[in-house]
């Protein structure tokens, strides 16, 4: 298989990365770089890159959607907000996974099971790539 090219291993994320694969996967890059070297046991991982969100949309042809739904958007309000949110996420769910990104997808995952054992529970978390700017804030 060709080198992935949505896909970023624990070992190559560094602090530096956060807008490609998020804040929560660039510090968990850091920790497996810099704690198993000392002996600390982080298990492997990989991150879906930002690249892959954007496939999904370009793939999907609901970039016009998108705009759409949140075209006239109603900042003050958290229910023009909600209602809008749910289209864009309707969008993206109808949109499905593009058999590229789903054969990485899958790659990485059989590789941690040759590394950990058949069926290798893992845990999925989200890291937007937007939380950790200096001119962000998220709750939660």
């Amino acid at each position: 298989m060709s080198p992935a090219k949505y896909i970023r291993w624990f070992k190559e994320i560094r602090n530096e990365d956060v807008a490609t694969v998020g804040g929560k996967n660039a510090s968990l890059g850091e920790m497996y770089q810099d704690l198993t070297k000392v002996g600390v046991k982080i298990p492997n991982g990989f991150a879906i890159t930002a690249d892959a969100y954007w496939h999904v949309v370009r793939t999907g042809g609901i970039i016009d959607g998108i705009k759409g739904a949140l075209a006239g958007l109603d900042k003050t309000s958290v229910a023009d907000l909600a209602g809008r949110g749910k289209k864009v996420r309707d969008l993206i769910l109808g949109a499905g996974i593009p058999d590229d990104l789903w054969k990485e997808i899958r790659a990485a995952y059989d590789q941690l099971c040759e590394e950990y054992g058949p069926d290798t529970d893992v845990a999925v978390r989200s890291s937007a790539t937007a939380e950790d700017l200096p001119t962000a804030s998220f709750a939660g």
